[in-house]
């Protein structure tokens, strides 16, 4: 008896916990009385049981490749003005670029200034002669790295603008080499969510053309080094489109690579803007930009597509810029969120679409609880019916195996899923698996005319070995499911690896606990197995 007393007052303390910790899900609102460091989380539900959005991204790798070969050729014209060498075209391909001298008496500089400043590109000659043409390739490490970190920059500024979406336990995750998965559960408005992940949000900063004609550009004649771009907005009388076109310089003064925050905010007659900050970097050049353009209109440009084109009036050292369209206060909203988290490094295109709604995900639940009620109901009588009062010792454990189940999955802020009350489901019959095993060996010792003590000790000695075995081999193959499955895999492998360990914790400790308190009156002399 001794030696269950601290026994027993771990299983009261494993009680207390796994109560505090099922609190939040049983009691929904917390009462105000609830002390602060107690538990506030409520098991989580996945997209299956609450509804929500699923999607799988693809993360067009090549256009990262394909931009970084184009900031190459700036930087490498730029580096060959000053290292006076001249050159007669570069041209830009998806993965390489073409350079082309005017004479062959420079090719020996230019090698040197590739190998001393661009490592990552090879060279390549295509013609030799007077006039020698090169092919400037990207090594297939560099190649690898710009794909790689593509992918990872993706999901993670897929994953910040999520958490600024307000959406509570989002699933975010990369699947294979180039997808990213993302589940949202709870999330209604499925459009507006699609929108906000998957916009490039490429900022860029270009003066309006006044020198040329824009009717002349809109017929065809567009002038070298400029470009037709639109601001796109509702009539909000006619509820139709309107495109408002603009004459741009193709090469943009300044990027939105500096923007620090974005946040929105209201003009004089109340409309809906972004406002904008800018890093020290960002704010020195946004006020150069605007002390040489004074009197000038600089577009402000998002993902192609113009949103305003205010009048400099004036340097504009502050740091600070401001975004005004006819935009409504959630579009506004919806942009301060991709500018603060940044833009994508490169498109992304929707593989995989699903919505689940919540009365398929209302309906999951009744089911599974359903399921879960009926076959806990059926093994209990079982127990009780079969093993008379032991069995009911065994429905006990098994009710508490419950209790500790749900309780870890709160506690571990685990998702439960459909999947997962399956698992839940095979851990209800795994759970007296173990006390079946103990009491078979339990009668074996009484009917060789042992003790119900002798036989207690006996049975549980004899097959907590083959317990263990069958535990241990049922949790690895949960372990691996856990490490190599997808979502739904995972859930499973969750609430089963928890079951295993809470089922033997139950069924080996708990009832013997039990069973010592009441062969410790003496006037019980029997066991009813």
């Amino acid at each position: 008896m001794k030696q269950s007393i601290w026994k027993i007052w771990l299983i009261m303390g494993l009680i207390i916990l796994a109560l505090a910790y099922l609190s939040p899900s049983l009691f929904a609102p917390l009462p105000s009385w609830w002390p602060d460091f107690m538990p506030k989380d409520k098991i989580h539900l996945g997209l299956d049981l609450q509804g929500g959005m699923h999607l799988v991204l693809g993360v067009k790798v090549e256009k990262a490749v394909e931009s970084t070969i184009q900031q190459l050729a700036s930087d490498l014209k730029q580096d060959m003005h000053q290292a006076r060498i001249p050159y007669s075209a570069i041209k830009t391909f998806s993965d390489n670029l073409e350079l082309k001298l005017p004479t062959d008496e420079d090719k020996d500089k230019l090698k040197k200034l590739l190998e001393e400043e661009y490592p990552q590109l090879e060279l390549h000659p295509i013609t030799a002669g007077p006039q020698p043409r090169f092919q400037l390739k990207l090594t297939e490490s560099e190649k690898r790295r710009i794909e790689e970190n593509a992918v990872k920059q993706g999901l993670e500024t897929i994953r910040n603008r999520v958490d600024e979406f307000g959406v509570s336990e989002p699933t975010i995750q990369r699947q294979g080499e180039r997808r990213i998965l993302i589940q949202l559960p709870g999330i209604k408005d499925t459009q507006r969510a699609i929108k906000l992940i998957g916009k490039t949000a490429l900022l860029e900063f270009k003066l309006v053309d006044d020198e040329h004609s824009l009717e002349q550009a809109l017929k065809g004649e567009v002038p070298p080094g400029t470009e037709i771009l639109y601001e796109k907005a509702i009539d909000p009388n006619t509820g139709r489109a309107i495109k408002t076109p603009y004459l741009l310089e193709k090469k943009p003064l300044m990027t939105g690579e500096s923007i620090t925050d974005a946040r929105i905010g209201f003009d004089d007659m109340n409309r809906s803007t972004v406002n904008m900050s800018f890093d020290k970097r960002g704010t020195r050049t946004f006020a150069r930009i605007t002390k040489a353009n004074v009197k000038r209109r600089l577009a402000i440009v998002l993902d192609g597509t113009v949103y305003s084109a205010p009048m400099i009036q004036e340097e504009i050292s502050g740091g600070n810029a401001r975004i005004t369209g006819r935009f409504t206060e959630e579009e506004a909203r919806d942009l301060a969120v991709v500018l603060r988290a940044g833009a994508l490094p490169a498109p992304v295109e929707i593989l995989e679409q699903r919505s689940v709604g919540p009365s398929l995900g209302h309906d999951s639940i009744e089911q599974g609880l359903k399921s879960i009620m009926v076959g806990g109901l059926i093994v209990i009588l079982f127990m009780a019916v079969y093993y008379k009062l032991s069995g009911l010792v065994a429905d006990v454990a098994l009710i508490l195996n419950l209790v500790f189940l749900l309780s870890a999955l709160a506690a571990l802020r685990a998702t439960l899923t459909l999947p997962g009350i399956a698992g839940i489901v095979l851990t209800i019959g795994m759970a007296v698996d173990a006390n079946v095993l103990i009491f078979e060996r339990i009668r074996e010792e009484l009917v060789l005319g042992k003790t119900a003590r002798a036989a207690l000790d006996s049975g549980y000695s004899k097959a907590f070995s083959t317990i263990l075995d069958a535990n241990v081999t049922t949790l690895i193959a949960a372990v691996v499911l856990f490490q190599f499955g997808t979502g739904p895999v995972k859930g499973f492998a969750v609430t089963l690896s928890l079951g295993i360990l809470a089922s033997m914790f139950t069924a080996i400790v708990v009832t013997r606990v039990i069973f010592n308190l009441a062969l410790s009156n003496r006037r019980v002399k029997t066991l009813s197995i």
